[in-house]
């Protein structure tokens, strides 16, 4: 198994190892140099060499390069990364949560296997498993060998409630992901249990987070913020201090991506992000995310026209582009407005809030007093 994944990476090469948040950045020449002897009983360039034990404290000297190294071909699409929502299906039942229907089905295993030999041919490095909840798919724990054998950087965004099962635990501390994401929603189990509307469900969680946290999975938390746990917060953070995870908190619910508004009900008042004003976005030139059906779309939330990849093949993903400009066009309301340059929203997501009716103190500065 390689220690190291060699690749194009936009327009860049880079050097990965699996499991570890660093990496190095390289010149073509020394890519090229790699590709040459992939496959060979070559011994490592010693800049290669010099560099795992600077940047991981590894040791790689007397193996040969096939045994070391996998080497990324380029591709002719330069897709670096990509979601994949392996299925819908989720054992809890979320209030927030932005599925409008969470049906479990999807390809069978072969059709799966086929998909991601063609994410890995469209250049995807960076691969998320998401859901519904990936951990309950029956071909999650081969699809993930597949994606990691075929040098992909994993993340697992989870609900964290089958983490603790030894044959995951097993997988990953032999293929260990790039990053472990599991959904936080309170710090207790009333809290966590009332959004979920699944009884028993923080324990399970809990389980999962002090598995990983023993097989060394590099762990973050989702703290998930709404008018079920909002009182808990300071909680929930100090919940990802004891587990040694890092920490990302949302605020902001939105519709689901079919504009209804049933998950806005889990809002908690003074909890909407503020922030971050949305700026170019890559979605359809350079990243892309997949449905359970293997109909591919610029993100989870633009899904309008799909690409079937099934029957289309990679280059279904040349019209990509064209179709995620056309969902980032100011339209719907939304056209000439004077506020534009400072949005808080991608249009895509916007077009959900207004589909439905979501009142605008919610996603628009319009119906906030800064726009007075």
């Amino acid at each position: 198994m390689h220690q190291l994944i060699v690749s194009p990476y936009n327009g860049t090469f880079l050097v990965a190892r699996p499991g570890a948040r660093a990496g190095i950045q390289i010149p073509r020449e020394m890519y090229r140099q790699l590709a040459s002897i992939a496959e060979s009983r070559s011994t490592l360039p010693d800049w290669l060499l010099d560099g795992a034990r600077t940047a991981w404290g590894l040791e790689l000297a007397g193996l040969p390069t096939r045994d070391a190294v996998l080497v990324r071909p380029e591709t002719r699409l330069g897709y670096g990364r990509a979601t994949y929502e392996i299925n819908k299906g989720c054992n809890f039942n979320c209030e927030h949560c932005y599925l409008a229907e969470r049906k479990f089905e999807g390809l069978p295993w072969e059709g799966k296997a086929r998909l991601l030999h063609m994410l890995r041919d469209a250049g995807v490095l960076w691969l998320q498993f998401t859901g519904g909840e990936p951990l309950i798919d029956r071909d999650f724990m081969d699809a993930y060998v597949l994606a990691h054998r075929s040098g992909m950087l994993i993340e697992i965004l989870t609900n964290g409630s089958r983490l603790h099962r030894p044959e995951v635990i097993e997988m990953l501390r032999e293929l260990p992901p790039h990053k472990v994401t599991v959904s936080l929603y309170g710090a207790t189990p009333d809290s966590f249990d009332s959004l979920t509307r699944k009884p028993g469900a923080f324990k399970l969680v809990e389980k999962g987070l002090i598995a990983a946290q023993e097989a060394g999975l590099a762990l973050e938390l989702a703290l998930i913020i709404t008018k079920h746990n909002a009182h808990e917060l300071d909680a929930m953070r100090a919940l990802a201090d004891r587990y040694g995870a890092g920490r990302t908190e949302y605020g902001t619910i939105s519709p689901t991506y079919s504009g209804t508004p049933e998950p806005l009900a889990a809002q908690a008042p003074g909890f909407l992000d503020k922030t971050s004003v949305f700026k170019d976005c890559p979605a359809g030139h350079t990243f892309f995310h997949v449905d359970p059906h293997g109909l591919a779309t610029m993100c989870k939330v633009g899904r309008e026209n799909p690409i079937d990849l099934m029957t289309e093949g990679l280059d279904g993903l040349l019209r990509l582009p064209g179709i995620a400009d056309a969902q980032m066009l100011r339209t719907g309301g939304c056209g000439g407005c004077r506020l534009s340059g400072t949005c808080r929203v991608c249009r895509p997501l916007a077009k959900a809030y207004q589909e439905a009716k979501a009142p605008l103190n919610t996603y628009c500065q319009h119906g906030s007093e800064e726009a007075q």
